[in-house]
């Protein structure tokens, strides 16, 4: 038997920009990304703080030191920007492992300029 946990998480993340003509996904800066072990092209929930829409996509890396989040394609649609998400991955893990598995996450302040809290990274 395995357990789904949260992996990684981005908190407060300002979205940047929004572009309806893209084939989809959610484009988010490498460093960050990096900083909490999200990978390129994996499945991520994301929650919207500013008006409560959830949905799924794939991360893919905007550019280092950008702090771009970027709605691409549909999801375009349930966010703007300016708003405020949270970005979650998961992964798998057994019932012994997931006793001491502690996940990596990071709050952004206002433009993803700063790191204002971190846990496990």
């Amino acid at each position: 038997m395995q357990v789904k946990l949260l992996k990684s998480k981005l908190l407060r993340a300002e979205v940047t920009q929004a572009e309806l003509d893209y084939e989809g996904s959610l484009g988010i800066d490498i460093e960050l990304m990096n900083k909490v072990g999200i990978l390129p092209y994996e499945h991520i929930l994301v929650g919207d703080i500013t008006n409560g829409s959830r949905f799924e996509t794939y991360a893919i890396p905007a550019p280092a030191g950008s702090r771009t989040i970027a709605l691409n394609g549909a999801v375009a649609h349930l966010s703007k920007v300016g708003n405020r998400v949270v970005i979650m991955s998961f992964a798998n893990f057994t019932p012994d492992e997931a006793k001491t598995w502690k996940p990596k996450a990071i709050t952004l302040d206002e433009c993803n300029s700063k790191i204002v809290k971190s846990v496990n990274v």
